[in-house]
């Protein structure tokens, strides 16, 4: 079945607000040549004041900063610049009935293997339904994750997504909607696009960043969560087996948000557990701005940048 993608109206690009059909990058650049490019995902929650914030803005753009340099990626845009190109997007495409995910990327525009390299910050946003996400079916992958001499897995860029777009076709045929990337030792690395999160004896547990999982935002604020409500938060490694046999088992990320899971490689697991609903509760209590027993550090678009609100 083909996936029907938004098109918003705006993209921002070139330092403003551009058509949709007019962004567009030459063939020549080494972001369409080389896949060179880094990115941040932001989500936006209508709080129950009636503004609209995004959740960690500034540790996403520490996070864009590092990758940037790993990749020799120039990165001139301040946080200020950053925080306002974003708020200049989404208050020309927020609507009342639904929440938004951005994507800041880093373009490589000009520059040829690291010589004169030049970037462009370009801001994409996308509408989401604000109901919670349902359980979802994962299998386990044949494809590995790279390890940190090939492809670094701290750096969010574009090309290390390749490997999880290559898990993703290999689940779609066999029925489930995301796959888990092992790493070169055949122990849990994360999903295609997301961390993970295992419950056992009452324990909260994730891989270490070592093991190939993303330095994950979201993932250190569900760590925060669980840790306020009294569980135990381990980060060790996981095998694979052991996923087979969770009491409880979610998908992490700021898309992804926390999406438990009810079946992984044929193995049923219980979707409703009493752990992951509980950080899955606080989690959006938390973002909505119903809860503010932790912060959300959240980044407010000005209600007069808003124009659903005009």
């Amino acid at each position: 079945m083909a996936v029907k993608l938004q098109e918003p109206e705006f993209v921002y690009m070139n330092g403003k607000l551009t058509k949709w059909a007019d962004a567009t990058l030459h063939i020549g650049t080494e972001a369409v040549t080389r896949s060179l490019n880094v990115f941040e995902g932001l989500k936006g929650y209508w709080q129950k004041d009636g503004s609209f914030g995004i959740v960690f803005m500034r540790r996403h753009y520490e996070r864009l900063l590092r990758s940037a340099k790993l990749m020799h990626l120039p990165c001139p845009w301040s946080y200020g610049e950053y925080e306002s190109a974003v708020h200049e997007l989404l208050g020309a495409l927020l609507t009342k009935e639904q929440d938004m995910w951005a994507r800041v990327t880093l373009f490589g525009v000009e520059g040829h293997w690291g010589v004169g390299t030049k970037s462009d910050m370009v801001v994409t946003a996308y509408n989401q339904r604000k109901e919670q996400p349902a359980p979802i079916k994962i299998g386990i992958s044949t494809w590995q994750r790279s390890g940190d001499n090939a492809l670094p897995y701290r750096v969010k860029a574009g090309a290390n997504y390749e490997v999880g777009r290559l898990a993703r076709i290999e689940g779609a045929r066999l029925g489930y909607s995301d796959m888990i990337l092992l790493n070169s030792a055949g122990r849990v690395s994360e999903a295609t696009a997301s961390c993970v999160v295992m419950v056992r004896d009452g324990v909260v547990y994730t891989t270490p960043h070592y093991e190939g999982s993303l330095e994950s935002v979201t993932l250190d604020f569900v760590a925060e969560i669980a840790k306020s409500l009294g569980y135990e938060f381990v980060v060790r490694p996981i095998d694979r087996t052991e996923l087979m046999i969770a009491d409880e088992l979610a998908l992490v990320g700021s898309l992804a948000e926390l999406v438990p899971v009810e079946e992984v490689d044929g193995f049923q697991l219980n979707p409703n557990g009493k752990i992951i609903t509980a950080i899955r509760k606080r989690f959006f209590a938390i973002v909505r701005g119903e809860d503010n027993s932790l912060d959300a550090e959240f980044s407010f678009v000005p209600n007069d940048q808003i124009r659903s609100l005009d």
